[in-house]
């Protein structure tokens, strides 16, 4: 993602499960919150979701898919 691209994309791999311990997605780690405000976020609140999952393995993306 260009950091100064004006189309911020959802990070969403469409694997929509919710951990119940940490509440968040397993397929691509958002919040619920996170999830439910991405529509009406700015894109610097995207970009900072995007800043945070970057720090976490996301066992489900096509990245890590074999």
């Amino acid at each position: 993602m260009p950091p100064g691209d004006d189309h911020v994309p959802s990070p969403c791999v469409e694997i929509c499960t919710l951990d119940p311990e940490t509440g968040e997605c397993l397929g691509c780690g958002r919040t619920v919150e996170e999830i439910a405000g991405w529509l009406t976020f700015s894109n610097a609140q995207k970009r900072a979701v995007w800043e945070r999952l970057s720090g976490q393995p996301r066992p489900h993306s096509d990245e890590n898919a074999s």
